[in-house]
């Protein structure tokens, strides 16, 4: 029996964010930095921490928690940021443990239910088991759009 072309294997950087595990695409990691404070700027939304200057760059700092419907992230040791690329957006989000990098086969990923029925933001693109820890693969498109209302 032959492998379908269609499977290939992704790997993905493991993450806390309060109770919750999610996962992003490791080839959209930049780096993984220890907490920095970051500077706020006035009229940005909720969940952007503020910018700090990276080797020369502006790069924002989005608190994941606050972004997906949590209270915001309170500092404490373990607390980093992970600068992550997507398109030409690079961005920190601050999250509050990494966990480890999982090998997946992509025909593992499973699109989560759609359950979302007032039309806010869905920021999981697919859904893991992984040692029987449910991983929720973040959407980084949907993490890094501002809505309008979100930006006024």
């Amino acid at each position: 029996m032959t492998e379908n072309a269609n499977n290939s294997v992704i790997e993905l950087l493991s993450f806390k964010v309060g109770e919750h595990e999610f996962a992003v695409d490791i080839m959209s990691v930049r780096e993984i930095r220890g907490w920095t404070r970051a500077t706020p700027l006035p009229h940005s939304p909720h969940y952007v921490r503020g910018v700090i200057n990276l080797r020369g760059t502006v790069l924002p700092i989005i608190d994941l928690a606050a972004r997906i419907g949590e209270p915001i992230t309170e500092i404490a040791t373990r607390s980093v940021f992970i600068v992550v690329q997507f398109e030409n957006d690079i961005v920190g989000l601050l999250v509050d443990a990494v966990s480890d990098i999982i090998s997946v086969n992509t025909d593992e990923l499973q699109t989560p239910p759609d359950l979302n029925t007032d039309g806010t933001h869905t920021f999981v693109s697919a859904l893991t088991i992984v040692d029987e820890r449910m991983l929720r693969v973040l959407d980084l498109r949907a993490i890094l759009i501002i809505a309008p209302l979100e930006a006024a």
